[in-house]
């Protein structure tokens, strides 16, 4: 071989050495294996319908196109004032409560939106206490008052916005937290005070978690499932339901699955587009505590009860009216099998939380690497899982895995005469695979928003130091993520925890879950026996969210406990 052609194969071996290096190939053999289910989901949108599609197209499409869009607009603004609110309240203002806040703000994370649906119908229908009371006390009868009606397209857009702006709220208060002082004094002393510094300053700096939190936010509504079909409400979610499960059509309900695909894109190349090539970079080392304002007289009021609301409406309302129905009455099979039951909900979410979060970070690294447009394209796609409902998920799941345990009982009975059953297909290890296609988007937003605001002068720095992809990874951004690392794997814990459809799809024989029990009872209008176990689920999310607002609170570099300067408001 002339030295022209071995220099020009040295050169070749050199660019696909750097361009497919480890963590490359492991970013993209990661993004194949999570994005099975949805390819396989969309795989069916290019197969003939027969006419169905052209049927819905003409008769339900226009409600599930207006219907959908109000919900997302509707719970988009709500969470994204409620979140980022709150968050920069509990984070830079001191008032009575604000330490209790600062958990009790995430609580109504760990309330399925189902219960609090069924919880609020009990409550404010006709028959209910509240208007019960109400007729009691006026002496009104039918038709003499107006009262709004819970099960309607407004109650679900209220209902979903007091249970998921936790979201906005978790990431923001993680991005606050993390701020330099630096940028904040340089604000101060511009003359801006705490509110223009906050719509200013902070907000902008803290846009990539905001537009991830609100992304999670939206995705979650747009595969809403219990409390739409609750309320009466059509959807694309409950379309898909109807025509899968309903009129058998599976290419339709993959069709309409699709049109989800396209709400999550288009929101998610809006924000990309808006964001232009401005990036957000921590470019100091040096952190100090931050600034917190005194607020006194009707301004820490004021706060108080911003806060103090979203608790109220999106927690205790709905906890209280459940265990007072659990005290009354509760599930019957309590000291049972219910203790089965939390415990495998517990093993599932953790194994599904610590498993999307490493995930998350080898993604996001591995695109940082290597930020080819193949690395971008496979990232996203593996992302999506979270914009398909979890039913499809878990169809799109079956397909492939029902086929390799067919394949494998076939060839093992033909070469030794044996069956050896379902091996993937019937185990819990389809429900944590089907999760972390689920929810792998809930810590990979975190994490990926995380990650962006480290200055790439810091890979370079200890690249030139002599430190390796994985020392970098381990040594300087992990400490800097921790904050984030911690929010997105409570996230994807408590989803889990509450995540209903492809558990009751997946579940092995005789493996049932809180959330699989709570709707079951609730579906039957059992509410008083659900209530168990939705108090459990509730209860079993309230401990690691209180651990959560400690670690986030001490998360970030420089952290010296308590105390700090005060600023008087």
């Amino acid at each position: 071989m002339s030295r022209s052609a071995s220099s020009g194969l040295s050169a070749i071996a050199h660019r696909l050495s750097h361009r497919f290096n480890p963590w490359t190939i492991l970013t993209l053999a990661i993004a194949a294996v999570v994005a099975l289910p949805v390819l396989v989901i969309l795989a069916h949108v290019v197969m003939p319908t027969g006419g169905v599609w052209q049927h819905l197209s003409s008769t339900v499409l226009g409600r599930y196109l207006a219907n959908t869009l109000f919900l997302t607009v509707a719970v988009g603004a709500g969470t994204l004032v409620i979140g980022t609110g709150s968050a920069w309240l509990v984070v830079m203002c001191r008032f009575p409560g604000r330490r209790i806040f600062e958990w009790a703000l995430l609580l109504p994370l760990a309330v399925p939106t189902y219960v609090i649906a069924y919880a609020y119908t009990d409550f404010l229908q006709f028959a209910g206490p509240l208007q019960t009371w109400l007729r009691d006390l006026f002496g009104w009868s039918h038709g003499d008052y107006y009262f709004p009606d819970i099960r309607s397209l407004g109650g679900a857009a209220t209902l979903i916005t007091l249970v998921l702006y936790p979201y906005v709220y978790l990431l923001t208060r993680a991005a606050f937290i993390e701020q330099s002082v630096c940028v904040l004094d340089v604000g101060r002393t511009l003359g801006r005070g705490p509110w223009r510094l906050f719509a200013g300053v902070a907000v902008p700096l803290a846009r990539p978690a905001i537009i991830g939190g609100v992304s999670l936010a939206l995705m979650e509504t747009l595969n809403e499932f219990g409390a739409v079909q609750f309320f009466g409400v059509d959807t694309f979610t409950t379309g898909i339901y109807r025509t899968w499960f309903g009129l058998g059509e599976q290419v339709a309900a993959a069709q309409l699955a699709a049109c989800l695909l396209i709400f999550v894109i288009a929101l998610v190349l809006l924000e990309r587009w808006s964001r232009g090539k401005r990036k957000y970079f921590h470019t100091t080392n040096r952190y100090q505590q931050l600034p917190e304002y005194r607020l006194h007289g009707w301004r820490a009021l004021g706060a108080f009860a911003a806060c103090a609301m979203p608790v109220l409406i999106g927690f205790l309302i709905p906890s209280g009216l459940l265990l007072q129905l659990a005290i009354q009455q509760g599930d019957s099979l309590f000291g049972t099998r219910f203790f089965d039951f939390a415990r495998n909900s517990l093993f599932l979410a953790t194994a599904a939380a610590l498993i999307a979060v490493g995930m998350a970070v080898i993604l996001s690294y591995g695109m940082r690497i290597h930020n080819s447009p193949l690395t971008r394209t496979a990232t996203r796609i593996a992302a999506l899982g979270y914009a398909i409902p979890g039913s499809v998920i878990a169809v799109g799941i079956l397909i492939p895995f029902a086929w390799l345990d067919s394949t494998l009982n076939n060839w093992l009975h033909e070469r030794h005469g044996v069956i050896i059953g379902l091996i993937f297909s019937g185990s819990a290890f389809i429900l944590v695979y089907a999760y972390v296609v689920r929810f792998l988007a809930v810590s990979f937003n975190a994490v990926e928003a995380s990650l962006d605001k480290v200055t790439p002068s810091m890979d370079a720095a200890a690249r030139t130091l002599g430190e390796t992809a994985t020392g970098t990874l381990r040594r300087i951004h992990t400490p800097i993520m921790r904050g984030s690392l911690l929010a997105a794997g409570i996230l994807v814990f408590v989803d889990v925890m509450k995540e209903l459809p492809a558990t009751i799809i997946l579940r092995p024989f005789n493996f049932d879950t809180l959330a699989v029990r709570a709707h079951s009872l609730a579906s039957d209008e059992r509410l008083a026996e659900a209530s168990t176990a939705s108090l459990a689920i509730v209860a079993v999310g309230i401990i690691p969210v209180i651990l959560l607002s400690i670690a986030l609170r001490r998360s970030r570099p420089g952290h010296r406990g308590s105390g700090g300067k005060d600023k008087h408001l």
